[in-house]
């Protein structure tokens, strides 16, 4: 049975009005001798059918939510502020089917109380549900005039009603009963009596095509229209063992780790043997191994083997010849395969949701839908009305536009490659035409294809691609990025972006940003340690361990925090690749961007010479074997911190610099020429110069991150350096390979990987040195002594200069007991350091305890947000989602770039 088909569902209570006794015609009441099944499915237009007083909203109210139940009484009420008052009927009902067509447009069953004994407004109702591609189900209540009159008449409002209006309601419905199916009502219920209206037990029923419960793995296969020995190398290659019958044809296959095979449909016409896929292929699906939706192709053999008039075309002869033959040795042969063609379901929904397989693709406003036209769609799609030069039609390019949340997997329309745009995916790889059958492994996302034997049936047209832009599907457009965002994240759940950070981050990222192609992460913001309650100090140690000590994180590593630039790294085996994966300009092994998106280096020379000698390294340290990739994706550090923030150095570093250098030498000499003549100075000169030594501390921070770099900082000998002289790249986390996401990779491993880059660096060539480790200690946050030592390696790092440290969780991405996200790092600046960032007086006594004063909930909560956006920006990546989904999650981690927060933290 079809999820489409006209379901007679007149149910054993309805009972005639002559059988009644002289008693049930007073009372309305019968004894049930059972309980009546009220059949519903989950996703329908319930409507309502009885006169005033046969309990409707008594029934609605019992069997149904209450937001499920939308009155005509209640709409009245609310134009008119009279429930009673029928001259506002008319605005009523336009209420009422407006508020039924929101809900039906958002997948909400729906159940219409009215009195609806009329055909005409049952016409609008129905009309409505298949508007929105749902089942209109009709549950009538026949109950007795007496009941009726009896149950108004003990409503205040309802007393006065005049026994005619009940009488004309009964007529009208009497006049209903035979027609309700002919008016389109899938579903007909007929509850005749109190006794049974009281008894009846309303069931939701799962509709056909929801099959979300189903979660996997699955081996989702392509078009195969007659070619069964392909499908059995198929199925052999994907680890199904086959079951064959006594003649050793294949009747079964059955995957030892259970995984579920489903066909997208087109099993027939065209090629040597459809008799032998549709015997495998119904075997697999009564034993439970599969699931199958039809094709066109099946759906035209099955009204042919129903009698219907069908044109024998598109291979349709070659298999009414070979099922002939067939029935020769199995005259029940064509009997099953109708009746099984008969009970396939136009789509399924499976996997929670995230997958919907069916023949000839599907928008996401028909996903879980049950109407002629969500069938027809899901067997033949849509096309533009027009033909090509072959004479066939063209197709509608649906898949452009889609942007569902649902991956949809189709087939129907021959392509040389299978692959993805926009989240759905066609299989149909043309094996009938001398191509090859394609399987697409859930949730894995991996394409699994065996060549066709030989050409079985000639093209009419080239095996070309119909999706624009191939495999790359469409970037964001302007209506994927502006006004309110929410980012549906599986890490951190739904993250809002607000309209305006979306503008600013648009703002950013059409004008300032790289390619969209190379643009697939960036990094979060990082949390700041609490305020340390330790004399002298902002930021300290002691605070940072606490903290994962409380979220129950044991092992925790310090890492060197370099001062530089935050940069991700995108390095490619060769330009080759970046050209193809990425769509790099020639020549280019990948790309170097900022965190907010920009190219890092203005001259491409640059970037080019330094992705070339880090892919050198990845080769020599044979992590493209190792990790079976041909780009790897690396979160890191650039230095001098000059190199890429020489105006702000300049402009508000520098100056500061140079002011306290112009004017505390004659200040000091001044003053101290005041004390030489007797004057009592002495507070105000030693005042001065403890504000003379901090300006220098402040200087002699910020200078110790600024050195030449390139041609410019000249070599030992006095000529020019080569264009990667003085450059340091620290890279500290590999993020993502092709098919992986890595950033969930514990940081013990992590580094060791990055220490081989490092330890390859020095034999690959070039002048100096390019790469720079990362130093790290890993400390036990409940041993006082792992504390300790800890706290003794960042005070010798900062003392000597350092930036300070990021403490992380070992195991890099931790949940809390309470389930909730850990901090994936926190960092702890060292005292000198801290002067850049809050001035060179920050240190006295008075400042330390204002500045104590910092609101740290924002930009915890912002460092949060951002690391769930990009964990899902690198899962998106590795399952080879559309770049638009990539961009989804990178565009909001720009956007909350945006929100107001204290730039200092």
């Amino acid at each position: 049975m079809t999820e489409d088909r006209t379901t007679e569902s007149r149910t054993a209570a309805e009972s005639t009005t002559e059988g009644r006794t002289a008693e049930e015609r007073a009372t309305g009441e019968r004894t049930a001798e059972q309980r009546v099944t009220v059949d519903v499915p989950d996703l329908s237009l319930v409507v309502l059918v009885g006169a005033t007083g046969s309990g409707k909203s008594t029934f609605a109210a019992r069997h149904f939510k209450p937001t499920e139940v939308i009155s005509s009484d209640f709409c009245r009420g609310l134009v008119s502020d009279d429930e009673n008052d029928q001259s506002a009927s008319k605005d009523a009902f336009e209420v009422l089917h407006y508020i039924v067509g929101k809900r039906l447009a958002a997948g909400r069953l729906t159940v219409v109380d009215a009195t609806n004994v009329q055909s005409e407004p049952r016409k609008e109702l129905v009309a409505l549900a298949r508007e929105h591609d749902v089942l209109p189900v009709a549950i009538v209540l026949d109950i007795l005039e007496d009941v009726c009159a009896a149950r108004n008449a003990a409503r205040p409002d309802r007393a006065a009603l005049p026994r005619r209006v009940i009488q004309r309601h009964q007529r009208e419905l009497r006049r209903s009963l035979r027609h309700l199916e002919r008016e389109g009502f899938r579903k007909v219920h007929v509850l005749r009596g109190t006794a049974r209206t009281d008894s009846a037990e309303v069931v939701r029923e799962r509709r056909f095509n929801d099959l979300r419960h189903l979660t996997g793995p699955f081996d989702i296969v392509g078009d195969i229209h007659g070619c069964r020995s392909e499908l059995e190398s198929l199925l052999t290659r994907l680890g199904y063992d086959l079951v064959r019958d006594g003649a050793g044809r294949p009747v079964d296959a059955a995957h030892p780790e259970g995984r579920t095979a489903v066909f997208v449909g087109d099993l027939v016409d065209r090629g040597p043997d459809s008799p032998g896929v549709l015997r495998l292929v119904m075997g697999m699906v009564a034993a439970g191994h599969a699931l199958c939706v039809p094709g066109n192709h099946e759906n035209k053999l099955g009204r042919f083997l129903g009698g219907r008039q069908v044109k024998v075309a598109h291979g349709l002869a070659e298999t009414i010849e070979q099922l002939e033959r067939e029935a020769e040795q199995d005259p029940e042969f064509r009997e099953r395969v109708r009746e099984f063609i008969g009970g396939l379901v136009s789509h399924y929904i499976l996997d929670g949701g995230a997958l919907v397989v069916c023949h000839a693709g599907l928008p996401e406003k028909y996903h879980g839908r049950t109407s002629g036209r969500v069938r027809s769609h899901a067997l033949y799609g849509d096309t533009t009305g027009e033909t090509d030069e072959f004479g066939l039609p063209v197709r509608y390019p649906w898949a452009e536009d889609y942007r569902g949340r649902a991956a949809v997997v189709y087939g129907h329309t021959p392509t040389p490659t299978a692959t993805w745009l926009n989240n759905t995916i066609c299989l149909d790889t043309g094996a009938v035409f001398g191509g090859k059958l394609t399987a697409l492994r859930w949730p894995e996302r991996e394409l699994v294809d065996v060549p066709a034997e030989r050409v079985w049936y000639e093209p009419l047209r080239p095996l070309v691609s119909e999706a624009p832009g191939g495999a790359d599907g469409r970037p964001l457009d302007l209506a994927d990025v502006t006004g309110r965002r929410v980012v549906e994240t599986r890490h951190l759940g739904r993250v809002a972006v607000k309209e305006e950070n979306a503008a600013a981050a648009l703002e950013v990222m059409s004008r300032f940003a790289v390619e969209p192609r190379r643009l697939v992460y960036l990094p979060p913001t990082m949390a700041p340690c609490a305020t340390s309650k330790e004399e002298g100090y902002l930021e300290h140690p002691a605070e940072a361990f606490a903290a994962y000590r409380a979220d129950g994180v044991r092992q925790v590593v310090c890492e060197e925090k370099h001062m530089g630039s935050r940069a991700v790294v995108l390095v490619c085996r060769d330009a080759e690749v970046a050209r193809e994966r990425f769509g790099v300009p020639d020549g280019v092994p990948g790309a170097v961007y900022t965190r907010t998106g920009r190219p890092f280096f203005d001259d491409t020379e640059v970037a080019t010479r330094l992705l070339e000698r880090l892919g050198r390294c990845v080769a020599g340290a044979g992590l493209w074997e190792e990790l079976t990739t041909d780009w790897l994706l690396l979160d890191a550090e650039l230095m001098p911190w000059s190199l890429k923030a020489q105006g702000l150095l300049r402009n508000q570093y520098a100056a500061v610099g140079a002011a306290s250098g112009a004017v505390f030498p004659g200040a000091l000499a001044a003053l101290e020429s005041a004390a030489a003549r007797g004057l009592d100075v002495a507070e105000l000169l030693g005042r001065q110069r403890e504000r003379a030594e901090d300006a220098e501390a402040f200087t002699e921070a910020y200078r110790r991150y600024c050195w030449p770099v390139g041609p410019a900082a000249g070599s030992a000998d006095g000529t020019d350096g080569d264009v990667l002289d003085g450059i340091r790249l620290a890279p500290f986390q590999i993020l993502a390979a092709e098919g992986r996401s890595l950033a969930t990779v514990p940081h013990d491993e992590q580094l060791a990987m990055i220490d081989r880059l490092v330890a390859e660096d020095a034999g690959v060539g070039g002048s100096g040195v390019l790469l720079a480790p990362t130093r790290r200690i890993v400390v036990d946050t409940g041993d006082e002594s792992s504390v300790a030592g800890g706290t003794r390696w960042w005070l010798d790092l900062t003392a000597a200069g350092g930036e300070g440290m990021v403490v992380k969780p070992l195991q890099a991405y931790v949940r809390g007991e309470d389930g909730k996200l850990v901090q994936p790092g926190i960092k702890c600046r060292g005292r000198e350091y801290l002067r850049i960032i809050y001035g060179p007086e920050y240190t006295r006594p008075e400042n330390l305890a204002r500045l104590r004063i910092r609101h740290l909930g924002h930009k915890r909560s912002l460092a949060l947000r951002e690391y769930a956006l990009g964990l899902e920006a690198l899962d998106r990546l590795a399952g080879g989602e559309p770049l638009w989904r990539v961009h989804e999650a990178v565009f909001a981690v720009l956007a909350l770039e945006s929100e107001p927060v204290d730039p200092r933290l």
